[in-house]
């Protein structure tokens, strides 16, 4: 099993007050499965989604990565994981706008201290991947919406990494767009990439294998889907 959450919980102290945004979870996704996270605003999914990208972790309970105990990793240890483990893609890119197509690829590679050589043959290998061979050298404000989100994608994938997490990839994208970027997910998917997708669009959490809905904290269905 890939990722195995075991009674997890989050609890945070605002102003005083304890709010608990997770309530003993219990999760499994396997290698190469294409999930989607559903949820209402205050739901819990962005907690949840924070605690599988290693960007936080959990009051109570575990959290296995490849067998690996994440939740007791400290600060150096989680973003060693999420460099060499997990892919982001943002809803709004998060592309650095000076900087061409391909060295904002080659910056996960750069962090992880990959030489120079090796990082641009590996971005240019990404960028074929997702479509954008033409498009090496053109900065963000160059290409199209959809362009910037399939560059996006490179990098996330340029450190084959475990899991590939999208928050909201669709977001900031017209409906047309929005279809080529979830097509391109189905295309990893069947390549071998797992896929753990955040969203609020029914439409979009469709083209996942399964769809978990947390509501309150807690997760109150994990179903499969028919596919799109």
């Amino acid at each position: 099993m890939l990722i195995e959450i075991k009674n997890l919980s989050k609890l945070y102290s605002m102003e005083g007050v304890d709010v608990q945004a997770l309530k003993s979870i219990n999760l499994q996704i396997a290698q190469n499965e294409y999930v989607a996270i559903m949820g209402p605003s205050g739901s819990g999914k962005s907690t949840l989604m924070n605690i599988l990208g290693c960007l936080d972790t959990p009051t109570e309970g575990y959290y296995l990565f490849n067998n690996v105990d994440v939740s007791s990793l400290n600060d150096d240890a989680l973003s060693a994981m999420r460099n060499r483990e997990i892919g982001f893609v943002f809803q709004n890119f998060n592309l650095l706008p000076r900087m061409s197509s391909l060295l904002n690829v080659e910056l996960p590679l750069v962090y992880a201290g990959v030489p120079k050589h090796i990082r641009k043959e590996r971005a240019m290998q990404a960028l074929s991947r997702v479509g954008l061979a033409e498009r090496v050298n053109h900065r963000p404000s160059e290409l199209s919406g959809g362009q910037r989100q399939r560059v996006a994608i490179a990098r996330a994938l340029v450190t084959n990494p475990g899991i590939l997490l999208a928050d909201e990839p669709t977001g900031a994208l017209d409906s047309k767009m929005g279809v080529e970027i979830m097509d391109l997910f189905n295309q990893l998917q069947q390549e071998g990439n797992t896929i753990i997708l955040i969203t609020h669009e029914q439409e979009i959490a469709d083209y996942a294998h399964r769809t978990i809905f947390i509501k309150d904290g807690e997760i109150h269905s994990d179903k499969p889907n028919a596919r799109k």
